[in-house]
């Protein structure tokens, strides 16, 4: 596969230049769009399941997803009272180096971290469930700087911690710490200082991840927070556009942007979803709708042409249309989970039972090709947690995640 050629979303975004198209530096993926790079995987497994390759049993406890870069995989979890930043080789699941990231964060729905990496060239950026920020040498974990966004950047620690990935954008990594200083943050990706605040935006983090547009041939930040979604530049932090989100009780998926402009966001909690147009220069927005059709509580939303597919909480796996906002089919064939999406399937999971299915991303209806089930699964999961880290397929490779038992599976066409 395209290997040695540059994917066109990091030439644009100006991010992750030296990224390789079979790579997945980010969380969601070079452009956040959660879309592979893969072409020519497999259209039906056999009928136990893809093969696995390998399973890591040291990933330690936490929801943290992957980064797979130059044939490494980082992630975050737990060991004892420390969670920790790590790489393993993603050809044979064997452990490479892990650096420390900040005491235990403690819930009730698991222990753990709860965000992905970020990498950009030879350095790595992981953010613990206490707020703690590190950058890391690639090369071996060395820690290059940390910052609190707690105890640093005046941040307020949210009920399940935070879980946002940090954002490369240039010579910046864009973080939410939020708080009376500023939602966001502009920090030197080089050392950690702070080079603007979002002053007249205040509002506490959620657990959302921020994405780029293109607004007017510039760069635009979108961050989605509890009442509120946003634009802003990420050179400067000045705030472009703001808008009212009915968020409540936790607000979680990252935006979703179109080629064209067009802005959706949702959440969980009966909250719904929303979609907004991004005027051509970047200063306002206009709503498009608002209803309860998408009601994602953390599990995510893909946009595949003209259509978001996700799972819509309390009702069952959804097809919307981008630009109505109308439900085109649904289907209770699979219980709540994460998707994902690479070379015209979905790959959607459920978090309770472990089971993949791989549907065909199609408006047309719930077309479901093959299923199998995650083994092994973890026996140190809370009681209260299920499976939440998302499926990331890279390389011909799938990975899925269950706390400290990190697999991969072969996907790829023969």
């Amino acid at each position: 596969m395209a290997a040695l050629c540059t994917t066109l979303a990091a030439v644009t975004s100006g991010t992750f230049t030296s990224t390789l198209a079979a790579d997945w530096p980010q969380w969601r993926g070079a452009d956040r769009r959660d879309h592979s790079p893969d072409t020519g995987l497999l259209k039906q497994w056999p009928a136990e399941g893809p093969k696995r390759l390998w399973t890591y049993d040291g990933a330690g406890l936490g929801y943290s997803g992957y980064s797979i870069v130059g044939g490494r995989l980082y992630t975050m979890g737990l060991r004892g009272e420390e969670e920790f930043l790590m790489a393993v080789d993603a050809t044979n699941g064997k452990a490479l180096w892990s650096a420390g990231a900040g005491p235990r964060y403690a819930n009730n729905w698991g222990d753990g971290p709860r965000s992905t990496p970020t990498v950009d060239g030879d350095r790595v950026y992981g953010l613990g469930g206490q707020g703690l920020l590190i950058c890391a040498s690639t090369k071996d974990g060395k820690i290059l700087w940390k910052k609190s966004l707690v105890t640093d950047l005046g941040g307020k620690l949210q009920g399940w911690g935070y879980t946002e990935s940090p954002l490369v954008v240039g010579d910046l990594i864009l973080v939410t710490p939020g708080g009376g200083d500023g939602t966001m943050a502009g920090l030197d990706k080089k050392t950690g200082d702070v080079r603007w605040r979002t002053k007249d935006l205040t509002d506490d983090a959620q657990y959302s991840s921020a994405i780029l547009v293109n607004a007017g041939g510039r760069q635009q930040a979108v961050q989605l927070v509890g009442k509120r979604f946003f634009g802003l530049d990420p050179a400067t932090g000045a705030v472009a556009w703001r808008q009212d989100f009915p968020g409540r009780t936790a607000v979680i998926p990252t935006p979703v942007a179109s080629p064209g402009g067009q802005i959706f966001i949702t959440a969980g909690y009966g909250a719904g979803c929303q979609s907004v147009q991004l005027a051509a220069d970047g200063k306002s927005v206009t709503q498009l709708y608002e209803n309860k059709v998408m009601k994602n509580h953390h599990g995510g939303v893909v946009l595949v042409g003209e259509h978001i597919y996700g799972h819509s909480d309390g009702y069952a796996w959804v097809c919307q249309n981008l630009k109505t906002g109308q439900e085109v089919w649904a289907s209770k064939s699979l219980g709540k989970g994460a998707i994902h999406y690479a070379d015209g399937m979905l790959y959607c999971l459920d978090e309770k039972t472990g089971e993949v299915a791989l549907v065909e991303a199609s408006p047309t209806a719930w077309n479901e090709k093959s299923r199998f089930k995650l083994s092994p699964q973890s026996a140190q999961r809370s009681k209260s947690g299920a499976i939440w880290t998302h499926p990331v397929v890279v390389d011909g490779k799938l990975y899925l995640r269950d706390q400290e038992l990190l697999s991969c599976y072969d996907v790829k066409g023969k």
